[in-house]
C-alpha cells in the first residue's frame, strides 16, 4: 500500500465501497425486512462507484500513455507525442503541457544540432532561432549563439594571425634562402679570393727572393766600387806626390840650369807616369761610369763625377803630350827650355789642382758610396721583412681558404635546415587550415 499511487488507492477504495454496498444490500434481502429507501441508496452508491471506477480506468489509461511517451522522450526519441487522449481538465493539460514541453525541448535539440553541425564545418553563420524560445531554451541559445559568434570572432582573429603568420614566417625562411644562398656565394668569392692571394703571395715570394738577389747583387757592386773609388784615391795621392815632385824638380832647373837635359829626361819620365796615371785614370773613370750606369738614379751623381775626371784625365793626357813637346824642345835648345819652364810650371800647377779635385770627388763619392752601402743594407732588410710578410700573407691565405670551405658547408646546412623548416611550415599551416 505504502508503494502504491493516489490513482490505485482510489481504484481499491471503489472496489472496497463496492463490496461494502453489495455486502449491504445482500444482508438487507436476507433478512427481509427490505426497506425500499435503503435499497435504492444502496443502488445508487454502487451505481455511482462503478461509474468512478470506470473513470478511473480511462484515468489510468491515459497516464500509461503518458508514461509510455515520457519514457520515449526520456530515451532521445523526440518523434514521440501523447495521442488519442480526449481528457480535459487537470488530465488534458497535463496532456497538453507535455506535449508543448516536447515539441520546445525538439525544436532546441534541433536547432542546437543544425547550428553545431555548421559550426563542425567551420561555418558560423547559422544560428538558433530564439522566435518561440522561453526559459531555460531561450537563454541557452542566446548563450550557444553568443558562443558560436565569439568561436566565429576566435577563428577569424587565428586565421588572420596564421595568416600573418604564414607570410612572417615564409619572409623569414626566404631570407634565411636567401642569406643562405648570398652565404655560400661570399664564401665561395672568399675561395677564389684566398687563392687567388695564395697564388700572388708565392709569386711575390718569388719576386721578393729575386730582388734579394739583386740586391747582394747591388751590395757586391758597392763593395767593388768602393774598391774602385780606393784604387782612385791611391792614384790620386800618387799623382799628387809626383806633382810635388815635380815642382821639386822645377825649383831645382832654376839652380841648376846646366843640368837642364837629366832635368828634361827626368820631366820625360815623369811625364810618361803622369801619362800612365792619366791612362788608369780615364780607366778608372770609365769603369766608375760603368758601375754608376749599373747603380742606377743612385749613381748618377758619380757619373758626372766620372765624367769629370775622365775629361780630366784626356787633359792630363793631353798635357803629357805637351810636356814630351817641351821635354823635345828642352832637348833641341836651352833657351827654349828655360821659357818652356813657366809652362812647364803652369801646367804642374794645373796638375796639381787637378789632383786635388780628384782627391775631393773620390771623398765625396767614398760619402756617397757609403750611403748606397746603407741603402742597400736597408732594402736587404726590407725585403727579408717582405719574405716575412709574404709568407704571413700565404698563411693566412690558405686559413681563408679553409675558413671559406667551413662557411661553405655551413651555408649548405643553413639552406637545408631553412627548406626543413619551410616544409614543417607548409604542414603546421596546413593542419591549421583543416583545424579553422
Amino acid at each position: 500500500m505504502t508503494s502504491s499511487s493516489s490513482l490505485s488507492r482510489a481504484r481499491l477504495a471503489c472496489a472496497l465501497s463496492c463490496f461494502c454496498i453489495l455486502g449491504l444490500l445482500g444482508d438487507t434481502l436476507l433478512s427481509g425486512t427490505a426497506d425500499t429507501a435503503v435499497a435504492l441508496l444502496a443502488g445508487l452508491g454502487l451505481l455511482g462507484t462503478l461509474v468512478a471506477l470506470g473513470f478511473l480506468s480511462l484515468a489510468g489509461r491515459s497516464i500509461t500513455r503518458v508514461l509510455t511517451v515520457c519514457s520515449a522522450v526520456a530515451q532521445g526519441d523526440f518523434e514521440a507525442r501523447i495521442i488519442g487522449v480526449r481528457e480535459r481538465g487537470e488530465l488534458g493539460e497535463l496532456v497538453a503541457t507535455i506535449n508543448d514541453l516536447i515539441d520546445r525541448a525538439d525544436a532546441y535539440v534541433r536547432e542546437t544540432s543544425a547550428s553545431m553541425n555548421y559550426v563542425s564545418r567551420n561555418l558560423y553563420f547559422r544560428r538558433i532561432v530564439e522566435t518561440g524560445m522561453i526559459g531555460a531554451f531561450l537563454a541557452g541559445s542566446k548563450t550557444i549563439n553568443a558562443a558560436t559568434d565569439a568561436i566565429a570572432t576566435r577563428v577569424a582573429g587565428f586565421k588572420g594571425v596564421a595568416r600573418e603568420f604564414e607570410s612572417t614566417i615564409s619572409g623569414v625562411v626566404d631570407s634565411v634562402a636567401s642569406a643562405a644562398t648570398e652565404l655560400d656565394s661570399t664564401a665561395g668569392s672568399m675561395a677564389t679570393t684566398a687563392k687567388g692571394t695564395q697564388g700572388q703571395a708565392t709569386t711575390l715570394a718569388a719576386a721578393a727572393e729575386v730582388a734579394a738577389t739583386n740586391v747582394e747583387a747591388v751590395a757586391g757592386a758597392a763593395e767593388e766600387l768602393s774598391s774602385s773609388i780606393a784604387e782612385i784615391g791611391g792614384q790620386a795621392s800618387r799623382s799628387s806626390e809626383v806633382t810635388r815632385g815635380a815642382v821639386g824638380e822645377m825649383a831645382e832647373t832654376r839652380e841648376r840650369i846646366d843640368h837642364l837635359q837629366k832635368a828634361a829626361d827626368r820631366v820625360g819620365e815623369v811625364v810618361g807616369l803622369i801619362s800612365e796615371i792619366a791612362e788608369q785614370t780615364n780607366l778608372l773613370a770609365l769603369n766608375a761610369t760603368i758601375e754608376a750606369a749599373r747603380a742606377g738614379e743612385a749613381g748618377k751623381g758619380f757619373a758626372v763625377v766620372a765624367h769629370e775626371v775622365k775629361q780630366l784625365a784626356t787633359q792630363t793626357s793631353k798635357a803629357t803630350e805637351e810636356i814630351s813637346s817641351q821635354v823635345v824642345t828642352i832637348q833641341g835648345a836651352t833657351r827654349a827650355a828655360v821659357e818652356s819652364f813657366n809652362s812647364i810650371a803652369g801646367t804642374i800647377q794645373a796638375v796639381s789642382q787637378t789632383s786635388a779635385a780628384i782627391a775631393a770627388a773620390v771623398e765625396q763619392q767614398t760619402a756617397a758610396t757609403q750611403e748606397i752601402a746603407s741603402s742597400v743594407a736597408q732594402a736587404s732588410a726590407g725585403m727579408q721583412q717582405v719574405t716575412g710578410s709574404t709568407e704571413k700573407v700565404s698563411t693566412a691565405a690558405a686559413e681563408t681558404n679553409l675558413a671559406s670551405d667551413e662557411v661553405r658547408q655551413a651555408s649548405h646546412q643553413l639552406s637545408t635546415q631553412s627548406e626543413r623548416l619551410r616544409s614543417e611550415v607548409d604542414g603546421f599551416l596546413e593542419q591549421i587550415r583543416k583545424v579553422v
